[in-house]
């Protein structure tokens, strides 16, 4: 079995381009449809966040990166996860994106790791969570 990794990039890859930009518009009848749509934490259920709150950060939603153990991250780009709590002190040591320090996210209720915020010192801030933490669900839960 053959895993593809598309967009791998190790700490040590410096990118210039730190800019926040929302997705690409979505036609009117496509944006009504994720109303009422969640991404739920895969352990326990809760509520972490909304496919509404996706944005590209340096020209993508989902990047793939491996941390310094070696350890592949499929992680998605988030304005918002108010199910996320957050742990650690702010850090740049290999931080994925350039400009920016991170925290560990957790899931607000069970504790389990969903990913990283993202802070810079221009005030932006995005969660980059772990894709295959979260599953999707059409109604509240």
């Amino acid at each position: 079995m053959t895993t593809e990794i598309r967009n791998l990039r190790t700490p040590n890859n410096k990118s210039t381009d730190t800019s926040l930009k929302p997705t690409i518009e979505k036609d009117p009848k496509e944006k009504a449809t994720d109303i009422g749509q969640y991404l739920l934490c895969r352990q326990c259920l809760k509520i972490i966040s909304s496919p509404a709150e996706r944005i590209e950060v340096q020209g993508a939603h989902v990047h793939t990166f491996a941390n310094p153990q070696g350890i592949v991250y499929e992680i998605g780009c988030f304005k918002n996860a108010a199910g996320c709590g957050y742990t650690g002190i702010p850090t740049d040591e290999y931080t994925w994106f350039r400009g920016f320090r991170w925290r560990v996210a957790l899931c607000g209720l069970c504790l389990t790791h969903l990913g990283w915020l993202f802070m810079s010192t221009a005030r932006l801030s995005f969660n980059g969570l772990i894709l295959n933490r979260l599953v999707e669900s059409k109604k509240q839960v």
